[in-house]
């Protein structure tokens, strides 16, 4: 069997090339996933422009991936070979190509993969991996907003505290939303009027138009009666709730550098794949337990959903160009 990638070659601007790539073998605590769809984030086409984050070229980018399990490490017991699956990839972090999404066959840290219920088509579940661990970081990292992990088995009952997210429309915002209720707080979010309907049928308690002249009464007005934990900000706009937290205070988790933030506010920028490794305590719950069981009932839903791109990996480098230009309430997934 043989592999291949869209590799970048270079740091700044040049275009993927597809090409043979070495064959991905699963370590202990690993498995190895023949890729049927891979989604594209903002963070792909950034380092492809910028050149930041990889230390080493060529390498793999690409974070979710969706398929089926070609092969299972050591000490891996909840996965087997031919399991449909989601995961998200860590090249970004490891700095090796065989654990990038962009190819037919991916390493994965077996913590953050999860079976697929048999109704989840692979282009759908490709929406997921990234938005899952970036929203739980932000929401249960101790350091950011430290809230309760959410339950499975039973419909949560309400904790009394109140989250709210910024950007309910991304991708991570629709995760971020269907976490808290999972885990029982009462969510408001803000979004563009046109996703309103979109984002309240995700579990929010109420979305507020962010262009609104009225939308930090609006937000504190809808907060009122709660045990306010913070803001999550998922697309990095301190600016625009930095007037939330001067009325009524909270902590923040953010996709943003700390020091972007407002004064005096405690909290944390998020690191994605930290919920496998100094945050394992919250990849163990909602990895392993809370993604697969929420997949099965209901309670997680694969939105927003993908726009499709036909092609393959020579179809990738199209994918980055149309997440460039920016999307709303959909994610660009490239069919393999």
């Amino acid at each position: 069997m043989s592999n291949k990638a869209a590799w970048i070659t270079k740091p700044k601007g040049n275009p993927l090339e597809v090409k043979e790539a070495p064959m991905p073998k699963a370590g202990k605590g690993e498995v190895v996933i023949k890729n049927h769809a891979i989604a594209v984030n903002p963070v792909d086409w950034k380092v492809q422009d910028y050149g930041i984050i990889l230390q080493k070229y060529p390498n793999v980018l690409g974070t979710d991936v969706a398929g089926e399990v070609y092969e299972v490490g050591e000490d891996v017991t909840h996965l087997k070979k031919g399991d449909r699956v989601l995961g998200h990839a860590f090249s970004l972090i490891t700095n090796d190509p065989s654990y990038g999404g962009f190819q037919l066959y991916t390493a994965c840290n077996a913590l953050v993969v999860s079976k697929i219920p048999a109704s989840l088509d692979f282009n759908s579940a490709a929406v997921l991996p990234l938005a899952i661990s970036t929203a739980a970081a932000c929401l249960f990292k101790k350091e950011a907003l430290a809230l309760p992990l959410p339950k499975t088995g039973t419909k949560p009952n309400s904790s009394g505290k109140s989250v709210l997210i910024w950007g309910g429309s991304s991708s991570m915002g629709a995760a971020a939303i269907q976490l808290a209720v999972g885990a029982g707080l009462k969510v408001v979010t803000v979004a563009s009027k046109h996703n309103t309907d979109k984002v309240k049928n995700l579990g929010a308690s109420a979305v507020i138009d962010y262009k609104s002249s009225s939308a930090v009464d609006d937000i504190v007005a809808a907060l009122d009666g709660t045990d306010f934990a913070g803001v999550c900000d998922c697309i990095g706009a301190a600016e625009a709730w930095a007037p939330v937290y001067k009325k009524i205070g909270g902590r923040y988790g953010s996709v943003l550098p700390g020091d972007q933030v407002p004064g005096g506010i405690e909290g944390a920028a998020v690191f994605a794949p930290s919920v496998a490794f100094d945050d394992r305590f919250i990849g163990e719950t909602v990895w392993a337990k809370w993604v697969p069981e929420s997949l099965e009932n209901g309670a997680l839903r694969a939105l927003p959903g993908p726009i499709v791109i036909e092609g393959g990996l020579d179809a990738v480098q199209k994918g980055c160009d149309e997440q460039k230009k920016g999307v709303s309430f959909a994610k660009i997934v490239v069919a393999l």
